[in-house]
């Protein structure tokens, strides 16, 4: 994958075309604007056995996690392998847009209805469960903007296993359980035995999620969130690396 600076107008360009062709993709639309409102409604009756208030936060956080989870990750796992199939990846890397503008194009539609998504959810989501606002916004907005590119790499990495967009609901399968279980989005990280929560704390998404708290509710120690930062950091290494070996261009045989 060439290691070229992004270029604004082909990155724009790109982003335009993805974005007609999410906008004529109906299925995949639904996703990206409702399935995210629905699951945290859902969300919300799973945990009414708690106080209000952690209940209105856990929705919130959790919700926040859905969003990048099916709006980036899903979304993008279908529009890459589409766009292989189609050998629409194949002709654009004969022009003059290099790897990375065609994968940044490609995702930058998800990640900005993702973004905007999570911005209505902070403000109308705390209104609606009278929650308060975010504790330390600026972290909650990183933690955000890192989540973005992690899973946009996820779900290059996922449509190397993903032989047509049909698969697609079973190659992202496993990434969706562990996340929700093991980074939590459904249940809380202390709630788990020692062992687990250890484990489960080096999850792809569990760096992301525990800054995502830490921003909301606030009060964290610097230790723990340097922790999550460089949990975050070395999957998103990780994830660049592997794209870089193994995304396939071109169709599957």
């Amino acid at each position: 994958m060439s290691a070229l600076p992004l270029n604004p107008g082909r990155l724009a360009a790109l982003g335009r075309c993805e974005l007609t062709l999410l906008v004529r993709n109906r299925a995949a639309l639904s996703v990206a604007l409702a399935m995210p409102a629905l699951t945290v409604f859902v969300l919300r009756s799973t945990l009414s056995g708690d106080t209000a208030g952690a209940v209105a936060e856990a929705t919130l956080t959790g919700g926040i996690g859905m969003v990048l989870l099916l709006v980036v990750y899903m979304n993008l796992v279908s529009a890459y392998v589409a766009r292989r199939e189609e050998l629409v990846l194949k002709r654009l890397r004969t022009g003059e847009a290099n790897d990375l503008e065609i994968l940044a194009g490609t995702a930058l539609p998800a990640a900005v209805i993702a973004l905007g998504q999570i911005a209505l959810l902070a403000v109308a989501g705390a209104a609606a469960l009278d929650a308060p606002m975010p504790a330390e916004p600026v972290l909650l907005v990183a933690a955000v903007l890192a989540a973005v590119p992690l899973l946009a790499g996820m779900a290059a990495l996922t449509s190397v296993f993903t032989r047509n967009v049909e698969s697609g609901g079973l190659t992202t399968l496993p990434l969706l359980l562990v996340t929700m279980i093991g980074s939590g989005l459904f249940v809380p990280p202390d709630r788990l035995p020692g062992v687990a929560a250890s484990v489960c704390e080096l999850l792809p998404l569990s760096g992301v999620m525990a800054l995502v708290r830490a921003g909301w509710s606030g009060g964290a120690e610097a230790y723990d969130l340097l922790g999550a930062a460089l949990t975050t950091l070395a999957w998103v290494m990780i994830t660049v690396f592997a794209v870089q070996k193994w995304f396939r261009w071109e169709p599957r045989r």
